[in-house]
């Protein structure tokens, strides 16, 4: 068996059962991009979306533990929603650290949203719910209800995270909260563990990002001059 192979039809055995390759190492891209991005590396984005491939496979097709499960196609979605933020936020991000970066060495300057932005993240949450609630049904999605949720809200966090704002850490928690739940449910085991350590990555993110945001504050105004030379 090669490599591609083993990638992509290979299990590895864990007590009695067996775990997908593919969800795993998907799921082990993921966390290395959530860890780069809380130390705000361009290199997050396309060590995310090298995840994103893997997973949509995953949740897509239901293979998991060398058996067919439900597709999650709200989980599929978000990873082919990830894969197009993390051009942009590939691209922003570079384009901020070619300019000088933030003061404190970050790709990204971090910033608490303003009260126009924060209205317009509610105004497309509601909408992104409720459209990807409408097409999960018309699909015969597992769970609807939760997986909407999942999609919507990882939207948000993901397009928070590409424009440098503190709050997506916070999106993250809620999505993670519902997220373990229906994930145990569908039989996503790996995925669900993932989704418990990537809690403990949103919590030390969000203060991590949080400090920064103060001391960039703190200090000079080179990022705001940053942020108006860089296109949203």
């Amino acid at each position: 068996m090669t490599l591609i192979e083993w990638l992509i039809h290979g299990t590895i055995p864990v007590g009695d059962g067996a775990l997908s390759v593919r969800e795993v190492v998907g799921n082990l891209f993921g966390l290395a991009s959530a860890v780069l991005g809380m130390r705000r590396f361009v290199w997050a984005w396309p060590v995310g979306l090298v995840g994103n491939v893997l997973l949509f496979t995953v949740f897509a097709t239901g293979e998991l533990s060398g058996t067919v499960a439900e597709p999650l196609w709200g989980q599929a979605g978000r990873q082919v929603f990830f894969a197009a933020v993390s051009v942009y936020g590939w691209w922003r991000w570079s384009q901020l650290s070619s300019a000088g970066g933030a003061s404190d060495g970050g790709a990204i300057a971090p910033r608490w949203a303003t009260w126009p932005e924060r209205m317009q993240l509610v105004v497309l949450g509601v909408v992104g719910y409720a459209v990807a609630y409408a097409v999960l049904m018309q699909i015969g999605s597992w769970g609807p209800t939760t997986e909407a949720w999942i999609l919507a809200g990882s939207m948000l966090a993901t397009y928070g995270m590409a424009r440098g704002w503190v709050e997506f850490w916070l999106v993250w928690v809620l999505v993670d909260i519902v997220g373990v739940t229906t994930l145990i449910k569908a039989g996503y085991l790996p995925t669900a563990g993932m989704y418990l350590v990537y809690a403990v990555f949103v919590v030390i993110g969000f203060f991590v990002w949080w400090r920064a945001s103060r001391t960039v504050v703190e200090t000079t105004d080179t990022d705001e001059v940053q942020r108006e030379q860089v296109p949203a």
